[in-house]
């Protein structure tokens, strides 16, 4: 796995060996298994967390209690080579309502032969957070950010 950051956007990729197919697939409709629960912006843990599948849907996570945070869109939905995700949270960690000030994550799923797929994060526009991004940049391109996503996505597949 590497990662690079460039002023306003980061970049981190993974190798699966599985087909393209089966890696979209599953980054999509596992999600719940790869997000951790520790990320968490609702005031009780996480039962789950839901990737709609679908432009016009949402990634949010369900509470134990019922209540929900809807704390991404989903801005494109091209099986199986791509995924675009608005990234709702400003720099203090809380849901962004304005979407003028919410970044984007592009998912790229690159067949590299038949049983090999390469899954490229983009997560840009860092700058659209305004004042503070530079934290939140630093955040999801650290340890405990996309590259945590990455490893646990890769454990899926016995890696």
């Amino acid at each position: 796995m590497t990662t690079q950051a460039q002023d306003t956007s980061i970049r981190t990729q993974i190798v699966v060996e599985v087909p393209v197919e089966r890696a979209f697939r599953v980054f999509t409709e596992q999600f719940d298994r790869i997000k951790p629960r520790e990320h968490n912006l609702l005031g009780v843990e996480i039962a789950e967390t839901v990737l709609e599948t679908r432009v016009g849907g949402h990634v949010y996570d369900r509470g134990v209690d019922g209540s929900e945070c809807r704390w991404a869109r989903v801005l494109a939905y091209e099986p199986p080579h791509r995924l675009v995700i608005s990234w709702d949270i400003n720099p203090r960690w809380q849901l962004e309502t304005n979407r003028e000030k919410t970044s984007e994550v592009e998912i790229r799923f690159i067949a590299e032969g038949s049983e090999r797929t390469r899954v490229e994060i983009e997560h840009r526009h860092f700058e659209r957070h305004g004042e503070g991004w530079e934290g939140v940049r630093e955040s999801v391109r650290g340890e405990g950010g996309w590259p945590l996503y990455l490893q646990r996505y890769a454990r899926l597949f016995g890696d």
